[in-house]
């Protein structure tokens, strides 16, 4: 299974990827259904989650019947715990928007929401995330999960998500990063596949952040918080939910 779920990811084009997944969670979630594994996204159970990963397999990390991994489930929790935005009148912009978000908020009767990506099926708006078609101080909430890694220039699209967001808003910039080094690694020149996996995680990044990650939102004007919300979790929940061992959530703010 560890292997095909590889051969999976890493042959077939992200955009298809999206477009199976949708055609096989009906099936998956009747095939592992069951009471051990919970996803807090739609509180749906079952009796194993699914091996996933790029490189390095993760056991128990994708959530069959929505697809949902344990960064999307950690997020949730902070957003519907910590956060009053489900509640409240938003204007949202979503870039790359994941499926099981999707979905969810755009049954949201309280957000004007918006999705944008270049390619996505799911992204309502094509557009570069470093030239977006929208005017200044326009959203007060945006998410940009994932995707600053695969940006050849992540400052000029941390500048464009600044641009867009309102004094006083707040946007969820989550990226894989790598806590014991500070300094961010990156190769923008030629590499091949086999080789960007092994040095930075997956196929198609650019870059592996370090702790200097925060830094670059502030360079940008952003005041940075590095959420460790996995801390306020009770330790069976964090297990039945399959939630990420060690992972901050990087909340950016504009004054």
């Amino acid at each position: 299974m560890n292997y095909l779920i590889k051969i999976i990811l890493n042959k077939i084009p992200r955009k298809y990827l999206i477009k199976l997944s949708i055609f096989l969670k009906p099936f998956l979630k009747i095939l592992y259904k069951g009471s051990k594994y919970t996803d807090p996204i739609d509180n749906s159970s079952y009796r194993k989650f699914l091996p996933y990963g790029y490189n390095k397999i993760r056991e128990n990390a994708l959530c069959p019947g929505t697809f949902s991994l344990e960064r999307h489930r950690l997020l949730w929790l902070y957003l519907k715990n910590e956060t009053d935005y489900f509640k409240k009148k938003n204007k949202v912009l979503h870039i790359a928007p994941e499926q099981i978000f999707y979905k969810k908020f755009n049954s949201f009767k309280n957000w004007d929401y918006t999705t944008l990506d270049l390619f996505s099926p799911l992204a309502k708006i094509k557009a570069d995330i470093c030239n977006m078609p929208f005017t200044n101080d326009k959203f007060d909430l945006i998410i940009c999960n994932h995707v600053l890694e695969h940006v050849v220039d992540d400052k000029k699209a941390l500048s464009e998500i600044y641009r867009v967001l309102k004094r006083g808003g707040c946007a969820i910039l989550q990226v894989p990063i790598n806590e014991s080094i500070e300094k961010s690694k990156e190769n923008k020149g030629f590499m091949t596949r086999g080789q960007r996996t092994k040095e930075f995680g997956q196929y198609d990044h650019i870059r592996s952040y370090g702790n200097d990650f925060y830094k670059l939102l502030k360079s940008v004007g952003f005041i940075v918080k590095a959420t460790d919300y996995l801390k306020k979790i009770d330790y069976n929940l964090k297990i039945k939910y399959c939630l990420p061992k060690n992972e901050k959530i990087p909340i950016a703010y504009k004054a």
